[in-house]
């Protein structure tokens, strides 16, 4: 066991390198861009964890955090995509689960789908604004908002107590980080609408 002196000295460190990291945050311009276009979202916490990684490649362009959030959306759901699938294969499931879980599976793959045509859309933004530029955003906001529809009604289907805890927890524990990446990628999109509109 560790002595008081070696874990105060621990506990030194790591907040040294706490109070280190923040101050470096705190004064990259990439980060309080981040950190100021997610005050726009409904999940602020959420938006500038998920974005800040990416810090130095958003840089302080609209376009790329719109980009980058949607991103973080396709991948977030395809994990819980793959997740739910493996699910489907468990031994002993009640018929109600299973169905839940199915259902689950199909509302993922279509966010999955959506987010993905989202993504391409916003590649063929192009430059400039006009009757163009308002089309595929108008796209892009409408298949993003139909995946935030398909992640709550795949949490929907595990409503009440019919279905196994732990299972249920799990997929809407998954589901719930989606539908916060996804609406905060949403919330992006639409002030990067209005702004450029």
């Amino acid at each position: 066991m560790a002595s008081p002196t070696t874990l105060t000295i621990f506990s030194l460190i790591i907040l040294s390198l706490v109070y280190a990291s923040a101050s470096a945050s705190a004064t990259n311009p990439a980060g309080s861009f981040i950190r100021s276009s997610c005050k726009a979202t409904t999940y602020p916490a959420v938006c500038e964890k998920s974005l800040s990684t990416y810090a130095s490649s958003i840089n302080k362009s609209p376009r790329q955090l719109v980009m980058t959030a949607l991103t973080v959306s396709v991948h977030t759901a395809e994990s819980t995509k793959s997740f739910v699938a493996k699910l489907t294969k468990f031994r002993g499931l009640k018929p109600r689960e299973r169905s839940a879980i199915k259902d689950c599976l199909e509302e993922i793959s279509d966010s999955v789908d959506r987010l993905s045509k989202s993504v391409k859309e916003l590649k063929n933004l192009g430059r400039g604004k006009g009757p163009e530029f308002t089309w595929h955003m108008s796209n892009l906001q409408t298949w993003v908002s139909a995946a935030l529809t398909d992640d709550s009604t795949c949490s929907d289907g595990f409503a009440g107590r019919a279905l196994n805890g732990r299972i249920k927890n799990s997929i809407r524990t998954r589901m719930t980080n989606v539908a916060q990446v996804t609406s905060n990628a949403l919330a992006l999109c639409n002030k990067f609408a209005d702004k450029y509109n």
